[in-house]
């Protein structure tokens, strides 16, 4: 059985019956279903992938490499929220996702080994082997929240600028003893003056967002009490916040990295017998879906995530288009906006 069965039965080309297939686009509906019908009917599943992707000289699928865990891809409400806006983005072109890790742990290394046409990277650590492989594969690639690099397209959210606004609101409340829940390297709790220092360790998202706080709390004369969690999320994010909550000089406002973050702050501040906002203020980051809906409502700083995966998937399909139609394309460096969204989680320091 082959498309030419498949085109004789409909009364159309042969390659009209391949692009119901590879290029639904260039068909109608209508048609696109009476060829898939008769298809169907005949018992025709459609052109071999491989033999496909050998006369087209493409794989259909692009990669998207994220951190360590593919969990998070699965289990976070913003890595979640961002790839169904790439799945959305992508659908209309056929191109398929295809979730890699950046980790190593067998044989089979995903960014190496994997066939794509292209791949997003997504919060990943620069020197990362996954990186360097892709690079070295010469794909057309897209950096999201990383630390834009000449030559590759870069999209990113205006990280200090949203974290820049989150302090000064707390600053602006009154409040001068500040904690920041940051993510990143573990570390203990305590104080330490050089931003610059913090942000080095960390990746860019955390970095940007560390300068930014460190923008209002220097001019300001705060020294914040800082604590690390190690993932973001879960018992590591509970026990860091009770290190810097359940203390005699604990702070009334505290600046997360994350929503995620700053919800384990309001759980473990309430396990402590604090009341919110009126014993401490949190912020966070993102607007997560949840972000509106725990009590009390959380301020935070949103980031359009559907318009930052629509964005880099757009950017993708165009990188990848541009060797087959002889066009070179300049590199875009992409901030998309933030804003800083209050609501019940703050108030003046003190209670008033």
């Amino acid at each position: 059985m082959t498309l030419q069965t498949v085109a004789d039965r409909v009364g159309v080309s042969r390659m009209t019956v391949s692009n119901a297939f590879s290029r639904p686009d260039q068909l109608s509906p209508e048609l696109r279903q009476r060829i898939l019908a008769a298809a169907d009917d005949l018992g025709y599943v459609g052109p071999d992938p491989t033999a496909r992707s050998l006369a087209r000289g493409t794989t259909g699928a692009v990669g998207i490499v994220l951190t360590e865990s593919l969990e998070v891809a699965f289990t976070d409400a913003v890595a979640t929220s961002f790839l169904a806006a790439i799945a959305g983005e992508l659908a209309p072109t056929g191109l398929a996702l295809t979730l890699l890790t950046s980790s190593a742990g067998s044989d089979l290394v995903p960014a190496r080994d994997v066939a794509m046409d292209g791949a997003l990277v997504y919060m990943c650590d620069r020197t990362s082997p996954a990186v360097d492989f892709l690079l070295r594969r010469k794909l057309p690639i897209v950096f999201v929240d990383q630390q834009p690099v000449d030559g590759i397209t870069s999209v990113n959210v205006d990280d200090r600028g949203g974290a820049r606004a989150a302090a000064r609101h707390l600053v602006s409340l009154g409040h001068r003893r500040i904690g920041l829940v940051m993510s990143g390297v573990l570390g203990p709790v305590g104080q330490i003056d050089d931003p610059a220092v913090l942000a080095a360790v960390d990746g860019y998202p955390s970095a940007q967002r560390t300068l930014g706080w460190f923008d209002v709390l220097d001019p300001a004369g705060i020294k914040p009490i800082i604590v690390r969690t190690r993932d973001g999320e879960g018992n590591d994010v509970r026990q860091q916040a009770r290190l810097l909550l359940d203390r005699d000089d604990r702070p009334t406002g505290v600046l997360c990295f994350s929503d995620a973050i700053a919800l384990g702050v309001l759980q473990t501040a309430t396990e402590l017998g604090l009341s919110v906002p009126r014993d401490l203020s949190v912020v966070g980051f993102d607007d997560s879906s949840l972000a509106g809906r725990v009590r009390p409502a959380l301020t935070t700083v949103r980031q359009d995530v559907a318009e930052k995966g629509r964005t880099a998937a757009a950017a993708l399909t165009v990188a990848i288009g541009q060797p087959r139609s002889g066009v070179v394309g300049e590199a875009r460096h992409v901030i998309l906006p933030t804003e800083l969204i209050v609501r019940d989680s703050t108030a003046p320091a003190g209670g008033t």
